[in-house]
C-alpha cells in the first residue's frame, strides 16, 4: 500500500525518469487536468463580468427628474455615474503560475516543482496504471502555453507593448488602450475549457490528436503512440528502393532486344 505512494514520491508520474523516452501515467494526467480547469473557468468568469456586466456604476441615490422624455416615453433622468476600471493583477497571477504548470508538466525536473503534478501523482498512486508518451502532452501543453501568452498579453497590453516598442525602437503597438479585441481571450478560454474538459473526464487529449496528425503528415518527426511510432526514414529508403526497382526494371525493358 505505502510503496505506491513512495513510488510517487521518487518518480511522480514518470514510469521511469531515466528513460530516455519518457512515458507518464495518464491517470495523473487527468486528474491533474481536472485541478487546473478551474484556471480557465475562473478567466471565463473574469471576462464574461468585463464583456457583458454594465461598464457605467449609477448611484440611484444622484438620479433627478429632467421632466424630459425621450422618442419612446420614457421619462429622462439626470445621473452621477462613474466609469468600471478593472485591475487585472490577480489574473495576471494565475496566469503566470498557469504558464508555470504547463512549462513544469514538460520537464522531469520542473515537474519537481509543480505542487498539482505531485498531488496528482499521490491521487493516482493506487489508481491502474496507463502509461502514455510525454512526447504527445508537450506539444498538448505548449498549445496551453502560447493560449495562456496570448491573455497575458490581454490582460496587460501597455506591458507588452512597451516591450515591443523598446526592442524595435518605433510605436508599432499603442500604450493608451487595449489592442486585442475581446473575442480572441474569449474564444481562446472556452477552447482551453473544452480541451480540459475532455481531457479530465473523457480522457481524450486534444492536443495529442494534433500532434498525431502533424506527425502524419510529416510536418513534425517525433514518436507517437497514435501513429504507430512511423519511422519516416524507413519509409523514405523503402521508396528509394522501389523507385530503383522501377528504373531498373525500366532498364531492362529498353535494353531487350524486340523480336
Amino acid at each position: 500500500m505505502w510503496q505506491a505512494y513512495v513510488n510517487a514520491l521518487q518518480n511522480l508520474w514518470f514510469r521511469d525518469p531515466r528513460e530516455q523516452s519518457l512515458y507518464i501515467n495518464d491517470m495523473a494526467v487527468r486528474i491533474r487536468a481536472g485541478m487546473l480547469l478551474a484556471i480557465p473557468l475562473y478567466m471565463g468568469l473574469t471576462l464574461y463580468d468585463a464583456i457583458y456586466f454594465p461598464v457605467w456604476l449609477v448611484d440611484g441615490n444622484t438620479s433627478v427628474d429632467t421632466y424630459e422624455m425621450d422618442w419612446e416615453g420614457r421619462i429622462i433622468y439626470q445621473v452621477e455615474a462613474v466609469r468600471r476600471t478593472y485591475d487585472w493583477t490577480f489574473q495576471t497571477w494565475v496566469l503566470w503560475y498557469a504558464l508555470f504548470e504547463m512549462i513544469a508538466g514538460m520537464s522531469k525536473y520542473l515537474s519537481r516543482l509543480s505542487p498539482t503534478i505531485l498531488i496528482a501523482s499521490l491521487l493516482a498512486a493506487r489508481q491502474p496504471v496507463v502509461w502514455k508518451p510525454l512526447v504527445p502532452k508537450r506539444f498538448a501543453w505548449t498549445l496551453g502555453s502560447s493560449f495562456i501568452i496570448v491573455c497575458l498579453i490581454f490582460f496587460n497590453p501597455e506591458v507588452f507593448a512597451g516591450w515591443v516598442n523598446s526592442l524595435t525602437g518605433q510605436t508599432l503597438l499603442p500604450t493608451h488602450y487595449n489592442y486585442m479585441p475581446f473575442w480572441i481571450p474569449t474564444t481562446l478560454v472556452w477552447i482551453c475549457i473544452a480541451f480540459m474538459w475532455m481531457e479530465a473526464i473523457l480522457g481524450f487529449c486534444m492536443g495529442c490528436k494534433i500532434h498525431a496528425l502533424l506527425v502524419k503528415v510529416r510536418i513534425l518527426k517525433e514518436e507517437c503512440e497514435t501513429c504507430n511510432n512511423i519511422d519516416w526514414d524507413e519509409i523514405a529508403r523503402r521508396h528509394q528502393a522501389k523507385q530503383a526497382a522501377e528504373q531498373q526494371a525500366a532498364k531492362n525493358a529498353a535494353d531487350k532486344p524486340s523480336t
